[in-house]
């Protein structure tokens, strides 16, 4: 398998990414550290974001999963510039909601990539491109339910949580 220098720091930036959007969800929210680890979160998910529209070895054109990529790059930055501009009057609340489905998102992208690999594995000889989409499909629909579920349950609480954080200061 080919890896391009493109490839090895998409690779390396998603794994950064994967590791620092976690640390940012599970960490208290507000603090020093929590601001460090976005920032390190955001640089990373921009090179992710940028090396993405770099590859185009699925197709060879512009694809569905570069329009993931906009997506994902328009969360990105929905969440970053109310932090930045400290408007509009729920900034938090629009920061901590685009943030989070930023990592969401790119846990989807994540289990994908994961299970888009299983038919090279398994040596499926058809047509891969329907079991592709299909497996990207299933990844995205079964971690976009979970990370709802999840965000309903514990919204107001970090919201809570983050309105402390900042009164305090």
């Amino acid at each position: 398998m080919f890896l391009s220098s493109i490839g090895i720091v998409h690779f390396a930036s998603s794994i950064i990414s994967l590791l620092f959007g976690t640390l940012a969800l599970i960490k208290p929210k507000g603090t020093k550290n929590h601001k460090r680890i976005g920032y390190i979160y955001t640089i990373a998910m921009s090179v992710l974001l940028a090396t993405s529209f770099m590859i185009y070895r699925l197709h060879g054109t512009f694809g569905v999963l570069h329009w993931f990529a906009v997506i994902s790059s328009i969360t990105l930055l929905l969440g970053i510039i109310p932090m930045f501009i400290k408007k509009p009057t729920n900034y938090l609340q629009l920061h901590l909601s685009f943030m989070y489905w930023s990592v969401i998102g790119l846990y989807c992208a994540f289990f994908a990539e994961v299970l888009t690999r299983i038919p090279f594995i398994l040596k499926v000889n058809s047509n891969i491109i329907p079991i592709f989409y299909s497996l990207v499909g299933i990844a995205t629909a079964v971690v976009s339910i979970i990370g709802s579920i999840y965000f309903r349950k514990y919204k107001e609480s970090w919201m809570n949580l983050i309105e402390d954080s900042t009164t305090k200061k």
